[in-house]
C-alpha cells in the first residue's frame, strides 16, 4: 500500500550550511531557527512573512523561548539568556565547556517546562555526545556514550520521551515518572535503517503522532503510535534535520534543511539546500510548554 504523500514548499531561502533547531515562539509570533555552522540565528513571523537573522559569536543549535520572553541559546559550550530586541547575551551555565571535542545539537522542552538537549562531536566522534535536562536551572546527564543524539520530542501526556543516536537508524522511547525523569532503561521504538535516510530531528502533533527527518532521504515521515511509517513528506533537497508546527493555531509544519557535505553536483541539483520548507500536513501541532528556569 502506497503511503499518503506531502510535498513542502519554499519558506524562506536561508541557505543554512547546517539549519537545526526550529522553535516556535507564541508570544512574539515568531519561529526561531539556528545556523549552527555559520553562527546565526534565523527568524521568520509566519503571519506577515518577515524575516530576520542575528550573528552570534559561537555555535548556536536551539533558542527555546523563556517566561521571560527572551530566548534560551543552547551552545557549543554554553547556555545563554538572549534578548532579541537589543542582541544582549548573558551566560548562564558552562555545556561541556570543558571538552573541545563537543558541541551542542538537538533539544526541546518537555511537558513539564524542561530542557532536554544533547551534545556531539565536532565530527561526530563515536561515543561522544550525551543527553542532559535542564530542569529548574540545574543540569542533570542523563545518557553518554552516544554519537549523534536527535529526536528529542515527549508525548502528550507527558508519559514517555523519544530520542535516537542517528547512527543506529533505531527510534528509542523512554518512560517518564511523574516529574519527567526517565524511568529504567530506553527501548527500541522504531527502526528506520531499511530507509534511504537516517533519522534526525522530530516533533509531536496533536494526534500524539511523531513526525521525523530523514536526512539524506529527503523526506520527513509522520509515524503511528506503534512506530510504523504512515505519511510522508517529499523535499526537493536531500537533508532535511528538523520539523516544527508553528503559527497561531500550530497549522503548518515547517522543516530546516542543511547544505553541509554536498558537494557542486549536489549542490547544482538541489539549489534550495538549506532553506526552510514548510508543509500542510492535515493536522495540528501539539503547543509546547515555554522554559522555566526557576
Amino acid at each position: 500500500m502506497s503511503l499518503p504523500a506531502l510535498t513542502a514548499e519554499l519558506a524562506v531561502a536561508s541557505r543554512c550550511t547546517l539549519g537545526e533547531g526550529p522553535q516556535w515562539h507564541a508570544a512574539t509570533g515568531r519561529l526561531y531557527w539556528c545556523d549552527i555552522l555559520a553562527r546565526r540565528l534565523h527568524w521568520l513571523a509566519p503571519s506577515t512573512g518577515a524575516t530576520g537573522q542575528h550573528s552570534l559569536d559561537h555555535r548556536v543549535s536551539l533558542a527555546a523561548p523563556l517566561t521571560s520572553g527572551e530566548l534560551l541559546l543552547v551552545g557549543e559550550d554554553r547556555l545563554s539568556r538572549f534578548a532579541p530586541h537589543n542582541g544582549r547575551v548573558e551566560t548562564l551555565l558552562d555545556f561541556e565547556a570543558d571538552n573541545p571535542v563537543t558541541r551542542s545539537n538537538d533539544g526541546r522542552v518537555d511537558r513539564h517546562g524542561s530542557l532536554w538537549l544533547s551534545s556531539m562531536g565536532k565530527a561526530a566522534e563515536p561515543g561522544a555526545g550525551s543527553l542532559y535536562r535542564l530542569h529548574r536551572g540545574e543540569l542533570t546527564r542523563l545518557r553518554t556514550g552516544l554519537t549523534i543524539p536527535n529526536a528529542i520530542c515527549f508525548s502528550p501526556d507527558g508519559e514517555f520521551a523519544w530520542f535516537t543516536d542517528t547512527v543506529t537508524g533505531v527510534v528509542m522511547r523512554w518512560a517518564l515518572d511523574r516529574e519527567g525523569w526517565p524511568l529504567g532503561k530506553p527501548t527500541h521504538w522504531a527502526d528506520v535503517s531499511a530507509t534511504s535516510g537516517h533519522p534526525d530531528g522530530a516533533v509531536v502533533d496533536a494526534e500524539g503522532y511523531l513526525w521525523l527527518a530523514l536526512w539524506g532521504a529527503g523526506q520527513v515521515v509522520r509515524l503511528d503510535h506503534d512506530g510504523h511509517i504512515v505519511a510522508k513528506i517529499e523535499l526537493p533537497v536531500s537533508q532535511p534535520s528538523c520539523p516544527v508546527f508553528a503559527g497561531k493555531n500550530l497549522e503548518r509544519l515547517y522543516i530546516t534543511t542543511a547544505r553541509e557535505g554536498l558537494d557542486q553536483a549536489s549542490l547544482a541539483a538541489q539549489p534550495l539546500a538549506g532553506a526552510l520548507f514548510v508543509a500542510d500536513v492535515g493536522v495540528t501541532g501539539l503547543a509546547e510548554p515555554v522554559l522555566r528556569l526557576t
